[in-house]
């Protein structure tokens, strides 16, 4: 089992090294946020905390 988790510690290793920079190029050449953005990102999150709260509310 200790070889197990050893061989995942590489695994994940390696994929950290493979994709930082591929990260970093997307941070630096990724589009501006512009205006309206917040609003377009806060709509479907609140849309499904209030699905996920009427699911809670069905099971009660």
């Amino acid at each position: 089992m200790d070889w197990m988790k050893i061989g995942q510690a590489g695994l994940l290793i390696m994929f950290i090294v493979v994709m930082f920079p591929a990260a970093r190029h997307w941070s630096k050449n990724s589009p501006k946020a512009e205006a309206g953005d917040w609003k377009a990102a806060l709509l479907p999150l609140a849309g499904v905390i209030l699905f996920i709260a009427l699911l809670i509310s069905m099971v009660r």
